[in-house]
């Protein structure tokens, strides 16, 4: 039964790796007119580094008056052939890192569009920290590997077979003693493997781990300092990193007992090629030049032995990130549909608003239960919608819901402008402006956090944004007004400041339809009030959408919808009344 389970194991093992493999080889043919070039030059300088060796015979041989080549001849043979190798392996490294960043910067923006266009419940299984390990490291790993695997792995056997071809020429019981080691490192290679490819996709995770638990770290700095939990953070850390080391150490341990006991063998016959080479040379067979050829090829095919088994660790090193960037290059992406309804309502909008209509809306996230049932809701041009009703009872998916982050499993959600219609989907985000729950604001000025969503505003525009959302009044005494610097998360702001201006940035994208999810739940009554009455006499036709727990607003608004075990029901000014009386 155990050797069933292995068998089974090593044949998805190989079945994963042969994937793995296409995968990286769909972008090597991508370049592949580049990577000859580079395997050529890469040839042409190995060729050369043979040659340089031969030329050294040559010389010394003519140094010793046993050669025919003249000195000079065989000086400058030798000279030309290392230059040129030193020539060769420059513009290698030039072409090489060339193609890589080109390689690099191509599947890293296929990987970062594929995670923007992603079905946002795919992404849940994502820690973002493991996203952008993914995105980096193992990128880097897999482009190195698309372009330098296959040249390196025939640049080094042209060196082996060359070196060997030469010393066999010369004397093949010298090439048969410089093989020696070449039994020991197979068999070696085969456990190397095993546990090379076992490592480097725990390392892979490891790092990953420790990214995405130093990002959510910074991402709550604040939680955490709050909470007097900064040590048990550290501990954590510590923790992450001994297991870190403990791998390490592990594959370190056994790195450095093979490569002991390769470089034992590989001292062993360079000592026999020696000693064969001394007797050789001791018994009048061969010359100075060709003792000293010996040695030199002797060691460049031991070396390009070594290299082509090292290129295996390397190997394996990028097929495990590729297979660990493969499942995000797969993740679903969402559906966006060309409907030209969408367009005719964004026309229709600027004179008749858009409404927001759900009919018998079911919705349940993959993972759990229903969270919503049979519900219907609307929200007409000009009209302030409150959704209320506890924490998690899901107000904030019906947000989702229309943003079309999540979809319906059943009945109908439409956005509709005088008399037409069209179903919500990715394609009507752009009649939405949306502020989200906590704080939204980006590092960086003022300006820039408006420009994000209207590149070309003017700093009047960006003005008036501001005073809509009773920004301004704190903008224009900051020390240089809407060009203000501030931190990430808003760092700077009080919480109140940086809902506003989030605020404000929703208010300058003028889209018809404007959704605020908790999002004046910072501000005071007074300037919540404030705020949405501003946002209504800036444009009479914008659809305003309210999710909040606080009662306060629910007097100016049209309609008031309340949200509770799983359904949603209209509440009257009567209650409304009485929500007002208990808060």
């Amino acid at each position: 039964m155990e050797k069933q389970d292995k068998a089974k194991r090593e044949k998805q093992s190989l079945r994963m790796t042969l994937t793995e493999l296409k995968w990286m080889y769909g972008y090597a043919k991508k370049y592949k007119h580049f990577v000859l070039i580079y395997l050529v030059i890469g040839i042409v300088g190995t060729v050369m580094s043979l040659l340089s060796a031969l030329a050294t015979k040559y010389l010394i041989d003519a140094v010793t008056g046993t050669g025919d080549m003249p000195i000079v001849n065989a000086a400058c043979f030798m000279v030309g052939m290392t230059f040129g190798n030193i020539a060769s392996k420059a513009i290698c490294s030039r072409i090489g890192a060339k193609i890589s960043v080109k390689v690099q910067n191509e599947i890293q923006y296929e990987i970062y569009e594929r995670i923007m266009g992603a079905e946002w419940e795919s992404l849940n299984e994502y820690r973002s920290g493991d996203l952008l390990n993914r995105l980096n490291s193992d990128v880097s790993t897999v482009a190195n590997g698309v372009i330098t695997l296959i040249p390196s792995l025939i640049t080094h056997a042209v060196q082996f077979i060359g070196s060997f071809l030469l010393i066999m020429h010369y004397d093949y019981i010298m090439a048969l003693i410089a093989l020696a080691t070449a039994p020991v490192t197979l068999i070696l290679s085969k456990v190397l493997l095993n546990r090379m490819s076992e490592y480097s996709r725990e390392m892979r995770k490891m790092s990953s781990d420790i990214m995405a638990f130093q990002d959510e770290s910074f991402q709550n700095l604040e939680s955490v300092k709050s909470f007097g939990i900064s040590e048990r953070y550290l501990h954590n850390m510590v923790s992450l990193q001994d297991k870190y080391k403990s791998k390490y150490l592990d594959f370190n341990s056994f790195s450095i007992k093979t490569s002991v006991l390769m470089g034992t063998m590989g001292s062993l016959v360079s000592f026999a090629c020696m000693g064969w080479g001394v007797y050789r040379l001791w018994s009048g067979i061969i010359t100075f030049g060709t003792m000293t050829l010996f040695l030199q090829l002797a060691s460049r095919l031991s070396s390009a032995f070594s290299q082509l088994v090292s290129t295996v660790p390397s190997a394996i090193s990028a097929l495990a990130s590729a297979g660990r960037i493969m499942p995000v290059s797969e993740i679903e992406q969402e559906e966006i549909l060309f409907r030209k309804e969408a367009g005719e309502i964004e026309k229709e909008a600027i004179k008749h608003g858009v409404s927001v209509e759900f009919k018998d809306v079911s919705f349940a996230y993959k993972a759990g239960s229903d969270v919503l049932k049979n519900i219907s809701i609307k929200a007409n041009p000009g009209e302030i919608v409150a959704i209320v009703g506890p924490s998690g009872e899901g107000k904030t998916t019906l947000i989702r819901l229309m943003l079309s982050l999540v979809h319906t499993n059943e009945g109908t959600a439409l956005v509709k402008s005088n008399g037409k219609a069209c179903k919500i989907g990715a394609q009507t985000r752009k009649l939405f402006s949306y502020v989200p729950q906590g704080n939204t604001v980006l590092p960086g000025s003022i300006a820039d956090n408006m420009r994000i969503v209207k590149e070309n505003a003017s700093d009047s525009q960006i003005k008036e944004a501001l005073e809509t959302a009773c920004a301004y009044e704190f903008v224009e005494k900051m020390p240089n007004g809407i060009n203000s610097q501030i931190g990430e998360q808003g760092k700077g702001l009080s919480e109140g400041q940086a809902q506003r201006i989030s605020i404000a940035r929703a208010v300058i994208k003028d889209a018809p339809i404007l959704l605020l999810d908790e999002a004046t739940s910072a501000l005071d009554i007074a300037t919540e009030r404030r705020v949405l009455k501003n946002i209504i006499k800036a444009n009479p036709l914008k659809t305003c959408i309210v999710t909040t727990h606080r009662p306060s607003v629910l007097s100016m608004c049209d309609r008031v919808y309340k949200v509770e075990n799983t359904g949603v029901i209209e509440i009257d000014e009567q209650e409304c009344e009485r929500m007002l009386m208990d808060f």
